[in-house]
């Protein structure tokens, strides 16, 4: 089975709403989407494709590849169906692979049933061909293949990734309540920042939109910080093929700029963890850190892109402190960042209405399981203030 050299189905899948962020990814990449949904984007490749994917993508989750399709009515039916699979030929029998699967069955009452079959026809294959069991657990660093099960249709895949690629593996020390990594860039990529101008990120908490503009700025991927896919545990794995994409991804990094990142915070002790993360990341030198109220950032004459990433309070029942701070951050933008395109994230749109001018946008996109939004304001001369926001 040359899963590394044989194309298939690929579904790159993502958090909601960040979809069309990873589609332009993709396309980048020189691949071609074949259908765009609310989770992925799916395409056709290789495994070796895969590698490329895992180490150059910012806002994916996982990349999976498709080995079977099928019916499965039933989990007797579905063992039946998996039993059949050449697994010999994919997993190492001394070796150690793990199950996840997305499951939408009448039969099943929780996933880990599913996953169970799944193991058993897999270690069940393996014994009869090779006569040892091998071992499987929930990490994910190792062989890794998931299920996708709904109804009666069932897709088997080989999820190359294995842990996440949402987390981009500089943020050892990730600070008090931090955007997930590819959250960050995506809302990057949703200001058309062009990353040759200024970007100012008060309010930096641990560092991740200021470390992610950096990343962005000097075309260095995340895939670059981490060493160790799931694509490497699938027998046939040819690690040239790895080690000539990751020179790839570090011959094109740039190694300065010629504008400011720029990004600050009240908290000394975010300062410090941001400064770290950015360390671990290799951008350390590339962004201005300061300790200081937000209102008191310095902001260059050279506009560009200045962004909040603030706490959001409660849903109901919003705190009179943050009330001021988001009235505070439209007269800061207001009075001292003209000429420049305001964003302010937030999941509180009782406390965006503070802000107190008119968004221009109002982008969508999950934190978690919280709808928020990346409101767009246009900082010109004689902007509009306006005490109703929604």
């Amino acid at each position: 089975m040359q899963v590394f050299h044989t194309e298939s189905k690929i579904i790159v899948t993502c958090n909601k709403r960040l979809s069309p962020y990873l589609q332009s990814e993709i396309e980048a990449l020189g691949f071609t989407p074949v259908r765009v949904f609310q989770t992925g984007v799916e395409l056709k490749g290789t495994v070796n494709d895969c590698i490329a994917l895992n180490l150059n993508l910012r806002c994916a989750s996982q990349v999976l590849y498709l080995l079977e399709s099928f019916t499965a009515a039933n989990p007797q039916q579905l063992y039946e169906q998996l039993v059949t699979i050449e697994w010999e030929k994919l997993i190492d029998f001394t070796g150690y692979f793990s199950v996840t699967s997305n499951v939408n069955n009448e039969h099943i009452t929780t996933p880990l049933f599913a996953n169970v079959k799944v193991k058993d026809a897999i270690v069940d294959r393996i014994k009869d061909k090779k006569g040892i069991r091998p071992n499987s657990g929930p990490e994910q660093n190792k062989t890794v293949v998931h299920l996708y099960w709904q109804d009666d249709r069932a897709e088997v895949f080989l999820d190359t990734s294995g842990e996440t690629l949402a987390k981009h593996s500089y943020r050892k020390i990730p600070g008090k309540a931090p955007m997930l990594e590819a959250l960050a860039a995506s809302t990057i990529m949703a200001t058309n920042w062009d990353r040759n101008s200024t970007f100012i990120n008060p309010m930096c908490g641990s560092g991740t939109l200021a470390i992610e503009a950096a990343l962005l700025a000097t075309d260095k991927s995340p895939g670059f910080f981490r060493m160790n896919y799931s694509f490497m545990h699938i027998i046939g794995y040819e690690e040239e093929v790895f080690f000539v994409e990751r020179r790839k991804l570090k011959d094109k990094g740039k190694k300065s700029l010629n504008f400011k990142i720029i990004a600050t915070d009240l908290s000394a002790d975010a300062v410090d963890i941001a400064q770290k993360n950015a360390k671990t990341a290799g951008v350390e030198h590339l962004i201005d850190f300061s300790v200081c109220d937000f209102a008191d950032t310095i902001v260059p004459d050279e506009a560009g892109v200045i962004m909040f990433n603030p706490e959001y309070g409660e849903r109901l029942g919003t705190h009179t402190k943050l009330e001021a701070t988001y009235k505070r951050m439209g007269d800061f933008m207001k009075q001292k960042c003209l000429g420049y395109r305001g964003y302010i994230f937030t999941g509180n749109p009782d406390l965006a209405k503070r802000i107190g001018l008119k968004a221009s946008r109002r982008i969508e996109f999950y934190n978690g399981k919280l709808d928020c939004r990346l409101l767009e304001y246009e900082l010109y001369e004689g902007t509009k203030r306006e005490p109703k926001d929604e």
